[in-house]
Order: C-alpha cells, then structure tokens, then sequence
C-alpha cells in the first residue's frame, strides 16, 4: 500500500458524512478509474429506479477494478461520487453508510466530491462514482 494520511484540519469545516477533507499521499503509480455506473460483469442493469441497489453495485464495480490491480479501498485516495436528483442522495448515503465499514475498516475515508445532477449516460443510471487510487 502507497503511504496514505488523512488530512482532517481543525482550522476547516469538519466532514459532514464519510469523506475526509484531503488524503496527502507519497507519489506511487496512480489509477484513475473511470466512472462506474449500476452494471454487472454481464452488462446487465442492477437496481433500475433503486438509487441505493445501484450505489451497493457501483462500489462493487469499483471494488473489482481495484482488485484487478492488487488494490483495495484502502488505496483510493479520492472519489466523485454523482447522483441523479436530489430524491437520490439519502438513498446513496445509507447504502454507502452500510457498505463502508467493510470497505475502509480502517475508518479513514478518502476525499469525495457528492454531485447532485440532471442525468447520465442512460435515463435508468442513478448513481455513477470515479475513483483515484495511489497503489504502491
């Protein structure tokens, strides 16, 4: 694992959910992972109308690129993380609330950017998330 810190500054407006202000990191090999959305490996739509079924996907998805390349959670430094309206966002947060712990057991949460907006790629996309991850 690339060394990693968590950057949580009293001297700014603390996280108000499971995110952290900034990740300094040692320079590594960066990933960029593109933006996932609610497919499976079979390119099978999980979750239509479902904004929390398609965030528990789209971690999954994000979860399988990591593994590919040795990574884990533990490795992304940040996400951004969209959602289509605002009737999405809670949705979102309880799957990401009950997904996460497993994900980052450590608690330390990398810096993620929440947009609420209009649409994406395909009208039944809720939620999409990109990553970067620094790997060692």
């Amino acid at each position: 694992m690339a060394s990693r810190t968590v950057v949580n500054t009293k001297d700014a407006p603390q996280p108000i959910g499971a995110y952290s202000q900034a990740i300094r990191f040692q320079p590594g090999s960066l990933l960029a992972i593109a933006g996932q959305v609610a497919l499976d490996a079979q390119g099978n739509m999980v979750g239509k109308g479902d904004a929390a079924a398609q965030t528990k996907q789209v971690l999954r998805n994000l979860q399988a690129v990591l593994a590919s390349q040795g990574a884990t959670f533990s490795d992304v430094v940040e996400l951004t993380s969209y959602v289509v309206g605002r009737a999405a966002i809670q949705p979102f947060i309880q799957a990401r609330t009950e997904l996460y712990p497993e994900l980052f057991p450590d608690g330390n949460y990398p810096a993620n950017t929440l947009l609420v907006i209009d649409g994406l790629v395909q009208e039944d996309f809720l939620v999409e998330i990109k990553a970067l991850a620094v790997l060692p």
